[in-house]
Order: C-alpha cells, then structure tokens, then sequence
C-alpha cells in the first residue's frame, strides 16, 4: 500500500473507508485542525454518520463541489500503517472487500464517545458514631488496599457484604465516592516477577526463543512438545522477554473455556493478569482493551482469533497455542485462519510468532521440514507424570447392543478407577452433523461408487449422498459388505444420549457433560471446568472440547467411543484430524502423578492411522500423510478454495453453480480446475439451499487473481450469496 502523506491540512481531499459495504474508498475534505493518515473519523453518508479511517489522499474523481466535509476526528489513536498494511493483505488473500476487513479492525462499540466514568471508593476522613461487623470489614478491606481504589462490587464483594452497606458509609463520608474513567491501562506486568524451574530441554527451548525475541526481527518457530510436557511455561518465558523490551504481545487460544486457567497462570508469572479479548468480554471491558492496546496501556493480550485485528502500538511476539485447533479458521463473515494471518501481520511488524502445538498441523509440519519455520520439540513431561498408556478396544469382538455404546471392557476399565475414587472420561469425537454409515456387525462403511469419499446420511432426504461428486442412493437396509440387516447406523451417539447410558451402567457416579453448545455463557463453561479440575466430577462426558489444553489433576482414564467417526470422510483433513484429537484427548490423562491410560474403542484397529495413534510414532504418521497430500496435489502441496453457493430458491443456487462451473476459462488459464456442483453436507440451514464447488490449483498458483476474474461477471441478485473460502478447513 503506498502511502504518500500522513498528514491532512484543513479542507485538503482525503480518503476515507468506511465498514459500510461499498466497493471503494470515499472522497472527503479534511476538517478543521486537519487530520493524520489511520485517523478515526465519522463522516456523513447519505443522511447517516458513519465509522471511518482515513486511508490516505482522495482521488478527485468525484464532483469535487459535492465532497463533503469529515464530521469529527474521534479520540483515539490513529490506525498503523502496519495495521493498514494487514488489512490489505489479508483482504487481497482472503478476497474480502475493505470495508469487511475494517469491521474486523473495529469490534468495540463507542469507540468515538468521551471516556466514560465510573464510581469508586477509597477510605474515607470520618468514622461511623455506629459501627457493626459489616462496616468494620468494609473499612478493613479499604486499609488493607493502601490508598488503592475498588468499585462498588469489588468492595463489596472483598468485604462480604451488600452494596447497600458500602454506599451507606459513603452518605456518613466514612468512605469516599469519586468518578473516575473507565479506560484505565491495565496493571503493569513484571517479567522479573516469578521464573519456574524448568527442565534441561525447557531451558533449552526458551533460551532459544528469548534470542529470536531480542532480534526484534519477524521470525515463525513451531514448538512442538507432548502433552503436559511445559509448553505454557516454555513460551511465557519468550512472552517475558517481549515485555522486558517495552514490546507488547499477544497470546491466541483456541477456546473461550481455556482463558480462565491461563491468565491464572500468567499472574502467578507476572504478578498481574493481561488484558482480555473475546466473545465473553463485556462491551464495556471490549473498548478499554481497544484503547488501551492502542496508547500502550496493555502489555499482553490473551484472546480469540479476533484478537489479532486489535491496534498493537509495538507487536513483539505472537503465540499461537494450540495451533493445529480448527477453531482458528472462522467460518462465517470473513473466513480466515488465525494461524496464517498471525504470521502475515508479524512479517509486516516484525514479530517472532510461536506456534504451539503437541500435534502440529500438516502445513505447520510442512513449513518446519522446509525450513521455513524453525523447529523446537519437548520430548518428556513435566515433573513425574509420563504419556498415557494407549490400546484399541476392538469392537467387532464385543457384544454391545444396537442402541449401546460403552462396551463391555471400558465399562469394566471406567468401574475400576470409579472404584479408585479416580476420574474417568468418555469422549465422543463428535464432528458435525454429518455421521458415516457403519455396519455394526462388520464395521464397513458405505462408500460412494463414484469416488473414494464415504457417503453420509442426509436426514432430509433419507438417501446416502457423496459430498465429493454429489451422487446419492437410498438408505440400504441390509449391508453391502456382510448382507447383515438392520445392523447399519450412523454412527455418532449424542452427549445426552452417552450420559443417560452411563447414568445407567453406573449410577453412584457423580456425572458432568463437557459440551460447548450445553453451556449459555461462558462464564458457566468455565466455572464447569474448574469444578472438574478440583474433583467435583466422578464421570465426564466430553466432546472436542476436552481435548483443548485443560487440565485435570485426578483424570487417570480416557474411553474414546468412537474413534472411526471421522476417519475417512470426504474432508481431506479427515485422517490428520482423527489423529491429532485422539493424541490430545489421550493426552488429557495422567497429568499428574499416577500413570494414565486411553482406550480406543473402534471397529478398525489395522487403520494405518488407529496403528500410528497406539504406536505413538509421529514420524511416521506424518511423513506418510504428506506423501498422500502430495501425491494427491492438496495442501500442503497444493491449493484449494471452497465456493459456497446459496439461496432460499433451490433451482436458483443449483444454475449459478452450473454457470459457474461451464465458464471456467480463467481458473484453466491459471492452471486450475473446478470440482461441482455438489450440494453442501449441511444442504439446507435456516431454510437456505446450500452448494459447494471446489477449485484446485498447483501449489504456485496466483490462485486469487484467478477467482476474482472467474466471479466478477455474475451478478448476485435477489436471494442468492457466495462466499469464496481460501484454503478450507472444512467441507461442511
């Protein structure tokens, strides 16, 4: 992006772009004191004032009689040309037009509104003629503070008592009520604060990362380590020496329900807990980070995805835990990966990004083998726990009713460590709304007759469809394979379901059920967490969840119910996912100091990657996935983008992909090829008709420029919307 001014006198022609959805930057005249280049304005358009940043000198091509003046500058620090920079990258990779990209770089309400206040209270000149036990508790909290300030809910909650109490002493002036704003910076972290430590090769490691931090130079490290083996403190260490050069950093977490036992962490590390961002955020809370991030006000940041649009004064470092975490990809609005664009926007900064992961993802792993990631691997756990012991349940040779899941064995393995007063889990590898068909008596699954994909079972239309090609037949009644009836399910039991069952086989547990979509907020799913983690739980029921990084001192026993789901889908990704999550949930057990084990019940204990799952042997795993992706001509040794097409108006949907697929000339000039129509997995959500097409493409392909061309001469009308996914995670 060229920028040739980064300041506009009074009535000079700016640019300004709006979050409105238009397809170009607007002419304005500068107001009066003039403006700097990035500035926040609010500017009119039609009768509405509306969010904008000035985004360099107009165009003029414009009546230049009816440009009209920007309304106000807005009390906040003008957007980077590094921020700048990103969105327009990340827009030109992701095809997302300007306007959407910004939305992304303004998700915190008020943001031109004046500081807003709030009360506080200190310790006051005068003492109450009458004190009781709750006033005096009040007061005692006040003194022990030292002068410093609570709001009224701290206060009161410090005290144990009701805020009618305090704001009572407050009318007597035993203790004072000010105004104070609300966007304060956050408390300073000390990177001196409290060192743990570490192991020969955690030592190792960090060093390794404190030196490519002090480079103060862009800089990607993968740092792979088994389960429970100090990655955290590993790259807190590297978090400390951002902070000790006055740089900021910012750490990515896959979930919500994991912030609360990290920034536990980082203050017993620092002495003091960073600045929060994500959907669990108050409004309130959301623009003080905003703010704060932007003056320099706040050192660390731990959030979601989205965290890595905020305006960073001085980017050091980025860590992205969990990296290989699907999650990382957002899958509606903008569709983006986390991951990627954390190293796009710390190429531009010059920021070291950490990826951690104990399962990297195959393009992390690719990147690392060519050398353009460096690799750093924890090799034991922490402390006196070792890797869980794992071994296959084979379910051909259990008998199991048609409407059970718990077999026999675990059953016997879950009463045990129930009998230890130990925890066990029961994990589901739940992944979406789109089950494999299994015969229980065999294990076959159907495949489609026209390609290697495993067909799915469409509730809607009570046919099996093929997500790859599109094909679809009639739910067979007897099996294929073995000609045994009414032995095929879809395979995939509800958590409802799984815990209803094992209520039943073992009812003096004390069972909870981990799902993120069971929980309203996300303050529930976290005080869940913490109940489970300190023994309230004898039993849990888990989803993907549980496979996320938590960790759960008493758990010595993992039960995977169904490790096949998933496993030869129509996703690419489908064998990499299925052996990522059964290690992370395995790796959930025995974190401490008894020993823990993982049971895998599945119906294909020979599958080359059920085999590298109990053997352990990543190598392996990894080297052979890469050579099938490579053969195949995926990523990472290709590339692909999903189109999806969609309309309230079946037929509709269906001609825009045929029209797209026949006019196919400049994906083929760029060396492409486009696969579809097909309808999507989920083929109708709120009552829209979904399609999908797949374009594939060498690996050097300009692929982008080659859409946009492919796309820009039809014309959406009406009803019908496309949305074009860059390096698709998911086929749903």
């Amino acid at each position: 992006m060229a920028l040739t001014s980064s300041y506009f006198d009074e009535g000079a022609l700016i640019g300004v772009l709006t979050t409105q959805p238009l397809d170009r930057v607007l002419d304005y005249r500068a107001p009066e004191g003039g403006c700097h280049l990035g500035a926040f304005v609010e500017v009119p358009l039609g009768p509405r004032k509306v969010l904008g940043v000035v985004w360099g000198p107009g165009k003029g091509d414009y009546d230049i009689s009816k440009v009209r003046s920007v309304i106000r500058v807005l009390d906040a620090a003008p957007m980077r040309e590094e921020l700048m920079a990103f969105l327009t990258r990340a827009g030109d990779y992701t095809l997302t037009p300007m306007p959407a990209m910004l939305r992304l770089a303004t998700r915190a309400p008020g943001l031109g509104d004046p500081p807003s206040m709030r009360k506080i209270y200190r310790l006051g000149d005068t003492t109450p003629d009458r004190m009781t036990d709750a006033r005096t508790r009040v007061l005692d909290v006040l003194r022990d503070m030292g002068g410093l300030s609570l709001t009224l809910r701290e206060l009161a909650d410090a005290a144990g008592v009701t805020t009618s109490v305090v704001k009572g002493l407050a009318k007597l002036g035993a203790v004072r009520e000010e105004d104070s704003p609300r966007d304060t910076p956050f408390p300073t972290l000390d990177p001196t604060y409290a060192g743990k430590d570490l192991t020969e090769d955690q030592s190792t490691a960090s060093a390794t990362l404190r030196a490519a931090v002090a480079t103060r130079s862009y800089g990607t490290t993968l740092l792979k380590g088994v389960t429970g083996s100090g990655k955290t403190e590993v790259y807190l260490e590297a978090v400390a020496e951002c902070l000790s050069q006055g740089r900021q950093a910012l750490v990515l977490l896959p979930e919500i329900a994991l912030t609360a036992e990290f920034l536990t962490r980082v203050d017993a590390r620092f002495g003091a807990k960073p600045a929060e961002w994500h959907s669990g955020v108050t409004i309130t809370d959301r623009r003080r980070v905003w703010k704060m991030v932007a003056q320099g006000g706040a050192q660390l940041v731990v959030g979601a995805r989205s965290s890595l649009f905020l305006p960073f004064r001085d980017l050091g470092l980025i860590v992205v835990d969990e990296e290989h975490d699907t999650s990382y990809k957002q899958e509606d609005g903008v569709l983006y990966n986390a991951r990627d664009m954390a190293v796009l926007r710390a190429s531009i900064c010059g920021a070291q990004v950490i990826l951690a992961s104990a399962t990297p993802s195959l393009e992390s792993w690719a990147n690392a083998d060519a050398g353009k990631y460096t690799k750093l691997e924890l090799t034991s756990r922490f402390g006196a726990a070792v890797m869980p012991e794992m071994r296959a349940i084979d379910m051909r040779n259990e008998d199991l009713p048609g409407s059970s899941w718990i077999s026999p064995t675990l059953q016997r393995a879950v009463q045990q460590r129930l009998d230890q007063k130990e925890q066990a889990l029961l994990f589901i590898n739940r992944r979406g709304y789109a089950p494999v068909t299994i015969c229980r008596a065999c294990g076959h699954q159907i495949g489609c007759d026209h390609c290697d994909a495993r067909m799915v079972e469409h509730r809607f239309l009570k046919r099996l469809v093929c997500h790859q090609c599109g094909e679809t037949k009639p739910l067979p009644s007897v099996c294929p394979s073995c000609e045994a009836e009414d032995k095929l399910a879809a395979v995939g039991p509800g958590v409802e379901r799984l815990a209803e069952e094992a209520q039943a086989l073992f009812p003096d547990a004390r069972l909870a059920v981990l799902s993120s979509d069971m929980f309203g907020s996300a303050r529930a799913l976290k005080a869940e967490i913490e109940t489970i983690a300190s023994g309230g739980a004898d039993l849990i029921i888990g989803t993907q969840l549980v496979a996320k990084g938590h960790n759960f001192p008493l758990l010595t026993l993992v039960g995977v119910i169904d490790a096949d789901l998933g496993l030869q889908g129509s996703d690419l990704r489908a064998a990499e996912r299925t052996f990522q999550l059964m290690r992370q949930v395995a790796g959930r057990a025995g974190r401490a100091d008894k020993p823990g084990q993982a049971l895998m019940q599945t119906y294909q204990p020979e599958h080359p990657v059920i085999r590298a799952i109990l053997s352990g042997d990543e190598q392996d795993f990894w080297t052979a996935e890469a050579g099938e992706r490579r053969a195949a001509g995926v990523p990472p040794y290709g590339r692909l983008a999903g189109i999806i097409l969609s309309s309230t108006d079946v037929q509709e949907v269906f001609d825009l992909g045929n029209a797209l697929a026949r006019n196919d000339a400049p994906l083929r000039r760029a060396g492409a090829q486009v696969f579809g129509p097909a309808p999507a997995p989920i083929a109708r959500v709120r009552g829209r008709h979904r399609v999908r097409l797949l374009v594939k493409a060498p690996k050097g392909t300009a692929l982008q420029p080659a859409l946009a061309e492919w796309v820009a001469p039809f014309k959406l009308k009406g009803e019908l919307r496309m949305a074009i996914d860059i390096d698709p995670q998911s086929f749903y």
